[in-house]
């Protein structure tokens, strides 16, 4: 066995220790390091990048597809990264903005304080707060920011829900509600009241009604009324948030008249669902298609009539 062959066989056995490594650590740097070195057929170039306040996590940047943009721009996905609400960076998640970009899509990374300066509402305020900066910048990025998806991912895909159903924090940050194209929530809280774990003790026990936090409890038909669409990604595995929270949210979402698809992945993990969006775990597709097409049906369709979804829902106790 030559030397060459030998070293191939080194680094690709290092290389799935490290993937095997990422994936059960969640780690999301890692992740988008090795995602970084896997070819893709279209780039992406970053078209702005900066902060909407005074703080460092205050920060965003959007990234767009090699070459030119279609006429109108490029359609706009915001991407709001997890962490408990104490960790995390945007800049950690660029893997998914090369994901999308390859699909044509341009993508925002939005951060957010992070506890304990960032506990409720704090962190809702600056997503939408940075939604802001990014509608601000686009203008100038060939990006359809009146079409947004907003994307996100545990606490992220918390963040993002509580700005699809609750309108005070896009009214605050001036951003009009049909804006908002469509909403997607991979393995989000959405009903987890009574707080049970650190990361919720520290980001919401300070709160008088915590029920009054939860997104289940503001889908209501007053607020569903000019909502986005939802769609609502579980992995039936996951152990840190677990799938009843998407379940219940697409059943209160649809008794309050509004649309909600929900999507399960059989044995899949907190992290392996966002990690469906990487290049190495894509899973022929199985994450990310389901969001491509949401993206195609919602984020030009905004003004039109949108039928409400019919939402299977199994129950599941705590």
């Amino acid at each position: 066995m030559g030397w060459t062959l030998i070293a191939i066989i080194v680094l690709a056995l290092a290389g799935f220790a490290l993937w095997r490594w990422a994936l059960a650590a969640g780690s999301a740097g890692t992740l988008d390091w090795i995602d970084a070195r896997f070819p893709r057929e279209t780039g992406i170039e970053l078209a702005a990048q900066g902060r909407y306040g005074p703080a460092d996590a205050q920060r965003a940047e959007i990234w767009v597809p090699e070459g030119k943009a279609p006429a109108g721009g490029f359609p706009l996905a915001v991407f709001v990264h997890g962490g408990g609400w104490h960790s995390g960076a945007p800049e950690d998640y660029r893997f998914v903005a090369r994901s999308l970009g390859e699909r044509g899509i341009a993508t925002a990374l939005v951060g957010y304080r992070l506890v304990p300066d960032g506990r409720y509402p704090i962190m809702l305020e600056d997503s939408a707060a940075g939604l802001a900066w990014v509608r601000e910048k686009a203008a100038t990025a060939d990006v359809r920011a009146d079409q947004a998806i907003l994307i996100g991912h545990s606490a992220g895909a918390y963040n993002v829900l509580m700005l699809g159903l609750d309108p005070r924090y896009l009214r605050a940050a001036g951003i009009p509600r049909e804006s908002l194209a469509g909403v997607v929530s991979m393995a989000g809280p959405a009903d987890f009241f009574p707080f049970d774990t650190d990361s919720s003790k520290n980001a919401f026990g300070h709160v008088a009604d915590g029920r009054a936090t939860q997104p289940v409890a503001q889908a209501t038909r007053e607020n569903l009324v000019g909502a986005p669409p939802f769609l609502l990604m579980h992995g039936t595995a996951d152990e840190t948030v677990r799938p009843y929270n998407s379940r219940n949210l697409a059943a209160a979402i649809e008794a309050g008249g509004g649309a909600a698809d929900l999507v399960e992945y059989d044995g899949m993990s907190h992290a392996g669902i966002v990690m469906g969006l990487s290049k190495p775990f894509a899973q022929k597709g199985k994450v990310i298609d389901p969001i491509l097409a949401f993206i195609s049906d919602h984020a030009d369709a905004r003004k039109q009539e949108r039928p409400q979804a019919s939402v299977p829902v199994q129950g599941e106790t705590r």
